[in-house]
């Protein structure tokens, strides 16, 4: 049973001016069409950013005591994480701290990797730094993975360890995805502030905007845990993905950092709008997240898309800013599989959902 609770920010430029504008049943069909099962929530405007627009949420899959109890619980963001930790960087390059161009070791002088002296900062953002890769590690057994089991046996701190390893080729080549890339990111915040990463999150996003539910693995007791097929996956330590995926929160709470992205609160209009380039040479790639101009069915032009995407187990999260509606669209997806689909091929459920929300046709 899909259960809906709606509420609402203020009217917004191309927005319904109104709940009755809105069309609830036909946002409603598409999420029951995909077979949708999770938390979606759309954010309609630029006003109070503890406020969002439709929200649609589906809790059968809870286990007691929570079902029915859907804003109690958080999400893990996964690679959300890297979003944020984009925006923490940019912050730190308002300030005159980060220079994007600058090797890695002039703020990491003990980085052990051989391409600490010519990978970037910008490099890292967008996994064009040809570190290791840590999908890729293998336990002596030959266990993809390796690197997030619980008998790893290489270290992982990103300054010396795994991520510090031998190279897979010279920085500002093809971007290839990497978990790495952000990890290192996560110390050279730490080398450049004195605060963790996630410490630095706390302080300088969640507090800002009044986050109540968001914070870094281990020590989250009420995070929502997927399921494959009938069966609930696998428990797991979500702390070792660190800055590269280790966030979790609300869905309110993300909803609330996209509308303060949108409302310049975060970051000036320069380092947002760097942070948003997306590269057509790289997939469209900008910094920490995907930017990319679409058709959307119902609109009669392309819509620029602010797109980052994570998933980690059976839970899937995409998060889409559609700036110049100053709209947001959250959804997570607790069981696998599910097929997000992807925007430009003008199909699948993003497709779909991003059209009816944004476009309304």
């Amino acid at each position: 049973m899909l259960r809906i609770a709606i509420t609402f920010c203020l009217a917004a430029l191309a927005a319904p001016a109104s709940a009755d504008d809105f069309d609830f049943d036909g946002l409603s069909a598409v999420i029951a069409e995909a077979g949708f099962e999770g938390d979606l929530a759309i954010s309609t405007g630029l006003g109070d950013p503890t406020q969002t627009g439709p929200r649609y949420s589906h809790t059968d899959l809870l286990p007691e005591p929570w079902r029915g109890w859907p804003d109690g619980l958080t999400w893990r963001w996964a690679s959300v994480t890297k979003q944020m930790v984009a925006v923490l960087v940019m912050q730190q390059v308002e300030r005159g701290v980060i220079d994007l161009d600058e090797p890695v070791a002039s703020y990491l002088p003990d980085f052990a990797s051989d391409n600490a002296e010519t990978a970037t900062i910008r490099n890292l953002l967008q996994h064009r730094a040809g570190l290791p890769n840590p999908d890729s590690s293998e336990s002596g057994l030959g266990d993809p993975y390796a690197y997030y089991s619980a008998d790893f046996r290489g270290s992982r701190d990103p300054v010396s360890g795994f991520c510090a390893g031998p190279v897979t080729g010279k920085p500002g080549g093809e971007w290839s995805y990497n978990n790495c890339d952000y990890m290192v990111l996560g110390a050279v915040l730490e080398a450049v502030t004195g605060l963790s990463w996630d410490a630095l999150f706390m302080r300088d996003i969640a507090a800002p905007l009044g986050l109540e539910f968001v914070g870094a693995y281990p020590g989250e007791d009420f995070t929502r845990w997927g399921w494959m097929g009938e069966a609930r996956e696998p428990e797991r330590d979500l702390s070792v993905y660190g800055a590269s995926a280790g966030l979790y929160g609300s869905l309110d709470d993300l909803l609330a950092i996209d509308v303060a992205l949108m409302r310049g609160d975060l970051l000036g209009k320069a380092a947002l709008a760097q942070m948003w380039d997306g590269n057509p040479e790289l997939g469209f790639m900008a910094l920490g997240q995907w930017v990319f101009e679409a058709p959307l069915n119902g609109c009669e032009a392309p819509v620029r898309i602010v797109e980052r995407r994570g998933g980690i187990g059976a839970v899937q999260v995409r998060n889409f800013i559609i700036p110049e509606r100053q709209m947001a669209v959250v959804a997570f997806s607790q069981r696998e599989p599910f097929e997000f689909g992807e925007i430009w091929m003008g199909s699948g459920f993003s497709y779909e959902l991003l059209s009816k929300a944004v476009c309304q046709p």
